[in-house]
Order: structure tokens, then sequence, then C-alpha cells
């Protein structure tokens, strides 16, 4: 309880001192051209799309094990011949 306690009083001087939750410079995060600007959408936009085919592809994957492992075609079988 007294962690919450903690926790929100330090958020609360964070937001409203604005000594300690501002810098006292700005750093502009975006370039000024408009080129420039659709290169880093663009590029964010392909590396959320290449995360999502990612979980999609371990997410088929564990699918595919589970299915394997309910066929218990991965456990080995004593009663099989052998060719000798």
């Amino acid at each position: 309880m007294s962690f919450l306690i903690v926790s929100v009083i330090l958020l609360t001087v964070s937001l409203f001192w604005p000594h300690l939750g501002y810098a006292s410079e700005v750093i502009p995060l975006m370039p000024e051209r408009p080129f420039d600007r659709y290169i880093i959408y663009q590029s964010l936009a392909l590396f959320w799309i290449f995360i999502l085919a990612l979980i999609v592809i371990i997410w088929m994957k564990l699918k595919e094990i589970k299915r394997v492992q309910s066929m218990s075609v991965d456990k080995e079988d004593e009663k099989v011949p052998y060719l000798d």
C-alpha cells in the first residue's frame, strides 16, 4: 500500500513540477522536409508489418507442433520392425 502512495506522489510531482518533468531544450524529433518524414513513416510501417508477420509465423509453427504432438508422431513406437 505504501508503494502505491509513494508512486502516486512521485508521478504527481514529476507531472506538475516543470523542472523535473520537462527538458530545458526543445529537440526536434522529426525532420523538416516532407520526403524525410515519408521515409520515416514508411520504415515504421514496414517494421510493424514484419513484426506482425513474425508473430503470425510463430503462431502457425506452434499450432503445427501442437498438431504433431496430438497425433503422437513425435513418440517412438517399439513395435515397428527394423530393416537390418
